[in-house]
């Protein structure tokens, strides 16, 4: 053996995490529920207001990890899936981390995707990608925040590299397509970009009374420290908020979804 013998490759994270839910004598019951590698799914709630926590057990993403969830909900079937905490993109020496959310909604069903926010680390490398397919007279709520390091321990991010997908469907057809790509240009490219911000988040319902929230939605839009901006065109509302740190942006997205979800209180998980 000699002193430049090669290394072992590091054991690279793996996860898939599913779980569907449909009416059964009129109440939400399970109906598969699958996990494997890093990634759980539990269902504090079940019942009249079902709600499904996904988590890495993990600790993180670095480069070659991969991550999977999945949620169908079956015809009429409306619920929350949420995240157990914030997912931690850290520094990669090679390719991105990867992962993949799909969200299945049947005929007259909703869902809220309501993932905490995402925290990148300085020279992280992350692929994610978000598909939701409705069906019929389906509709959904979806939140994104994205926060580059953490402020309270002096960190700052120079170099990043993120690309997101997020898109919505109805019958193969696209109700929203958004790209991201967060580069180190985004991070310096003054207004034309993030402007020096830390935190960002973006929130999109699909309801065919979108308009009828855009006026109360901007009367919330109260957070110092907090710059927000919504629209709503063809039953589609969005909103965009950027921040200077992570904690004003999620007092805000927490105001903002009291709103949208009409009263009902956030996944407990999120400890406001």
């Amino acid at each position: 053996m000699t002193a430049h013998s090669a290394l072992a490759p590091m054991q690279r994270s793996r996860g898939e995490a599913m779980v569907s839910l449909g009416l059964r004598s009129g109440a939400v019951g399970i109906g598969v529920l699958r996990q494997k590698g890093s990634a759980k799914v539990i269902l504090p709630h079940c019942g009249a207001d079902p709600e499904a926590v996904f988590l890495n057990t993990s600790g993180g993403l670095t480069g070659g990890d991969s991550l999977s969830y999945a949620v169908q909900l079956g015809e009429g079937v409306a619920a929350t899936a949420t995240t157990q905490t914030a997912e931690r993109a850290y520094r990669s020496t090679s390719g991105p981390a990867r992962v993949c959310v799909d969200l299945t909604v049947g005929p007259n069903g909703w869902i809220d995707w309501l993932p905490q926010e995402t925290i990148l680390f300085d020279q992280a490398k992350l692929d994610r990608r978000t598909l939701v397919t409705l069906g019929a007279n389906a509709g959904c709520l979806l939140l994104e925040s994205i926060v580059l390091g953490r402020a309270a321990m002096g960190e700052t991010v120079a170099t990043v590299l993120l690309r997101d997908w997020r898109e919505v469907r109805r019958g193969g057809v696209p109700l929203l397509v958004e790209p991201l790509s967060l580069t180190q240009g985004s991070l310096t490219s003054g207004v034309a970009g993030l402007d020096g911000v830390r935190a960002f988040a973006s929130l999109v319902m699909i309801v065919p009374d979108a308009a009828d929230f855009l006026d109360p939605l901007r009367k919330v839009l109260t957070e110092p420290g907090v710059r927000g901006a919504a629209s709503a065109l063809d039953g589609r509302l969005m909103l965009r908020l950027m921040a200077s740190d992570g904690w004003p942006l999620r007092r805000q997205i927490a105001r903002c979804l009291g709103l949208l979800r009409r009263g009902r209180p956030l996944p407990r998980v999120w400890q406001m």
